[in-house]
């Protein structure tokens, strides 16, 4: 009985210190933490209910011992069989890493725009005037409002720079004194998007087709539409890509 009972209580102790081990060993992530837990857990009823005498050996044991006698018997083909596993999850991480690092780009006068689709984070070189060869995330807010003064002639990179301003420093425009995005709503000379234009918005490459146009132009109107903190400017200059390129591969 006192046995019994101190196997009970080192059961959990040895437990919590092998997944702890195991968790530190490995490095593993708050998923394959939880994972680890249940799985201990799991063992650790099953070791409970051995030591209590409800649960027979056997019945432990005999599954292990189908599971071993299957796994020997089906060895030679899941050996055969991991280099295509390989090959897939290569490709799977492939495609995943060029999701992750996929963008947008938007050239005016001022600026090189990029557009982060995972986060729909916003930033851009200057190209020219007196901040030329900065990054707008390098500019303070009173830096960036004189920088808006300065390229106001220039209606795409004013809405360029505004709709920056909007995604990015949230009430400035308390600050500047504007009213509404509806100042420089209208998009400049929207029929002469070029193919080439088109792409860089949406972020593509080559000769998308018409599921791959439609993906980026649903992925990026899901971080830019301006019920969702975007701009009117660039909403419509997706769309106006969305619309380029379809005319070409309908």
């Amino acid at each position: 009985m006192i046995l019994r009972l101190l196997v009970l209580l080192g059961l959990p102790v040895l437990a919590y210190y092998l997944a702890l081990s195991v968790s530190r060993r490995f490095s593993l992530t708050r998923r394959q933490n939880r994972i680890l837990f249940f799985i201990t857990a799991a063992l650790l009823v099953i070791g409970v209910l051995i030591v209590l005498g409800r649960l027979p050996v056997h019945y432990i044991l005999a599954p292990l011992g189908a599971a071993g006698a299957f796994l020997l018997r089906f060895l030679p083909t899941l050996l055969r069989l991991l280099p295509f596993w390989q090959m897939f999850k290569s490709r799977a991480a492939s495609g995943s890493s060029r999701s992750s690092n996929q963008t947008s780009s938007i050239s005016t006068d001022y600026f090189e725009m990029k557009l982060v689709h995972t986060s729909g984070n916003m930033d851009g070189e200057i190209r020219k005037g007196g901040f030329s060869g900065k990054k707008l995330s390098e500019l303070a807010l009173s830096d960036l409002l004189r920088l808006r003064q300065e390229c106001s002639a220039d209606v795409d990179s004013l809405q360029v720079l505004e709709a920056y301003l909007d995604r990015m420093h949230e009430g400035w425009r308390q600050q500047a004194g504007v009213e509404a995005e509806s100042e420089t709503a209208d998009v400049a000379d929207e029929g002469s998007m070029s193919r080439r234009l088109a792409l860089e918005i949406l972020g593509l490459e080559g000769e998308p087709d018409k599921q791959e146009i439609t993906k980026a132009h649903r992925n990026l109107m899901q971080k830019m539409h301006p019920d969702r903190g975007g701009s009117s400017y660039l909403a419509q200059k997706i769309n106006r890509a969305r619309e380029v390129l379809l005319g070409e591969s309908e």
